[in-house]
């Protein structure tokens, strides 16, 4: 029988060489071709194709959220016309940019496959300090400020010392830390429970100031639109030169335009009421720059890893417990930044701060956005894009005065939804081999 085998394109010194083992050289052999390079060759066909595989082997991505905003925006725009008006779109990218703040360092800590149930409290002890410091205190605000969200930096990393050192769980550590810290705010603020912060302040400015000028608004999004085309034009000639499959200039082009579509309808209706708001410029700069850290650095890998298989992680050298304490030191000092705004918007710390519904809120937002609960996968985008939904159900039915017991089994609907979704996806990427 003979023995002739087709050899690989990776052994081309062998087959210089001559026969070994008895095997011929095939000349005849032909490399091996990427799949994704064959959907580019074959146009809107091959893309169609490709999409209809990824449903079907559950790789669903950001499709079910923003399928879900559209259907939530037109529900509400057909049963009140206000919904898509300049003001209400307007006040609602501002009032999500607290809850989205803190949902950005849940998305970090869902990643591990952990939960943080202490983000509220933290949010709001945050808020209680820098209120205690620059009013009663007198210090400078901006002293204030920093010392109020470092201590949500510090609360957070001692939860992750529990967790990763004492091996204490983080469900439990951060329950704690949610009585706890709320205690402790409660202790802060004093007998008074209310603490007024100055109207034309820093942290006022947060939720309160917008840039009037046009051009804001509208060079924001030409930035965000030029860097988007930029960076993947980059990618893409970098994947070229080292030979891997890239994204042909025309899918750049395509991909582009639809991002400049929404950037400019919505830098059009900002222009329409008050100009572009600061909370919407610090929100988008944070989701950014830590979608950066997730995705282009060796620390964003480790917490994949991390995870991913936490056994596998600690083989390949990560060291496991400082990665851990730094997500929840993250954690903490994202629930402190969100807490900040959260209290720009009422220009007020007090013993309501952090408490109510803002806790399930950052969490839903975080998995409803995409982030899985079983950890391993997750953007920072997933909080922009999960506060959005929430908001947009609570923005609607505000509208249409109804009443909040039905916005939360509603919202409590869409989360289950989220998860339910991102386990069939599981199961089924699972069985396709994807998984």
């Amino acid at each position: 029988m003979s023995t002739d085998l087709p050899t690989s394109s990776t052994e081309p010194a062998a087959n210089a060489a001559g026969p070994t083992n008895g095997q011929a050289p095939a000349h005849d052999a032909l490399p091996a071709v990427d799949p994704r390079l064959l959907v580019r060759e074959e146009g809107f066909a091959g893309y169609w194709g490709e999409f209809r595989r990824k449903m079907r082997s559950g790789e669903l991505g950001s499709l079910p959220v923003v399928v879900g905003l559209i259907v939530i925006a037109l529900v509400f725009q057909l049963r009140d016309p206000a919904f898509l008006g300049a003001e209400n779109l307007n006040n609602l990218f501002v009032t999500a940019a607290g809850t989205g703040l803190i949902a950005v360092g849940i998305v970090f800590v869902l990643i591990l496959g952990e939960i943080d149930l202490s983000v509220g409290s933290v949010s709001g002890l945050a808020a209680a300090v820098f209120a205690v410091l620059n009013v009663s205190h007198g210090m400078p605000e901006w002293l204030a400020l920093v010392l109020a969200i470092l201590s949500g930096t510090v609360i957070g990393a001692l939860h992750g010392f529990f967790f990763a050192r004492i091996g204490v769980p983080a469900f439990v550590v951060t329950l704690a830390g949610l009585l706890g810290w709320n205690g402790l705010m409660l202790q802060v603020l004093g007998s008074n429970g209310t603490i007024n912060l100055d109207d034309s302040g820093l942290v006022a400015g947060l939720t309160n100031h917008y840039f009037t000028d046009i051009a804001a608004a509208y060079g924001l999004a030409t930035v965000a639109v030029a860097a988007f085309f930029l960076v993947s034009f980059r990618d893409s000639r970098r994947r070229e030169a080292a030979g891997v499959p890239s994204r042909p200039l025309s899918e750049i082009v395509l991909r582009t335009v639809a991002l400049a579509v929404p950037a400019y309808v919505v830098a059009w209706l900002f222009n329409q009421y008050k100009g572009l708001p600061l909370a919407v410029v610090i929100f988008l700069g944070v989701v950014v720059a830590l979608d950066l850290v997730l995705r282009r650095t060796s620390y964003g890998r480790k917490v994949f890893a991390l995870g991913g298989s936490v056994e596998a992680a600690r083989r390949a050298g990560i060291n496991v417990a400082a990665v851990r304490i730094s997500v929840f030191a993250l954690s903490g000092t994202m629930a402190a930044v969100g807490g900040m705004f959260l209290a720009s918007q009422i220009n007020a710390a007090n013993q309501s701060s952090g408490a109510g519904s803002l806790l399930m809120n950052a969490i839903a937002a975080a998995v409803i956005g995409g982030t899985s609960l079983f950890g391993g996968r997750g953007k920072t985008w997933s909080a922009l894009l999960g506060v959005l939904v929430i908001q947009s159900i609570a923005s609607g039915m505000a509208l249409l005065g109804i009443a909040s017991a039905v916005q939360y089994m509603i919202t409590g609907a869409v989360l289950l939804a989220a998860v339910v979704i991102d386990s069939v996806s599981r199961r089924t990427q699972k069985t396709a081999g994807r998984a």
